[in-house]
């Protein structure tokens, strides 16, 4: 399952080293001498929990499916396509991923989320897919990644 979190994300325009970017933009300040192999270890190794896999899973298959119009429900349809901003179910399932690493990631979550930086901010833009849940989905992944080597640092 490894490997199909990481095809379906590259299918999608992510790699690891776009979510390391967001890492290093989280930690960078706190971490100076961090580098961007150690970061992308450190993403490969979040992405390795099941639960993790399964965010991913899931996020990138409505996303698909919204795009594809294949949603028999045209409601959902819409406020997939529109990432309406009250849905909120899509970070529900970035929250999923960040609970797994405490509550630095979910606060560096909520800070990327609002900033939206790098790869997040084009994702965010939809110009061409839907990306509502990916773009959290990458969001939470650079939050987790960011958590973990926080607390191995302490």
């Amino acid at each position: 399952m490894y490997d199909k979190c990481i095809n379906l994300l590259e299918e999608r325009g992510v790699g690891l080293v776009d979510i390391a970017q967001c890492v290093l933009y989280l930690q960078k300040q706190h971490h100076p001498e961090i580098e961007e192999a150690e970061v992308i270890e450190v993403i490969k190794n979040v992405i390795k929990k099941r639960e993790v896999q399964h965010a991913i899973i899931t996020g990138i298959t409505l996303d698909k499916l919204a795009e594809s119009n294949s949603l028999q429900d045209d409601v959902l349809r819409d406020i997939l396509i529109n990432d309406k901003s009250l849905y909120g179910i899509d970070e529900v399932l970035a929250y999923g991923i960040c609970n797994l690493y405490g509550s630095i990631a979910l606060t560096n979550f909520g800070y990327i989320d609002r900033e939206k930086p790098l790869i997040i901010k084009t994702l965010n833009e939809h110009s061409h897919m839907c990306h509502t849940f990916l773009d959290d989905i990458v969001g939470a992944l650079a939050a987790a990644a960011a958590s973990r080597i926080a607390h191995n640092a302490e």
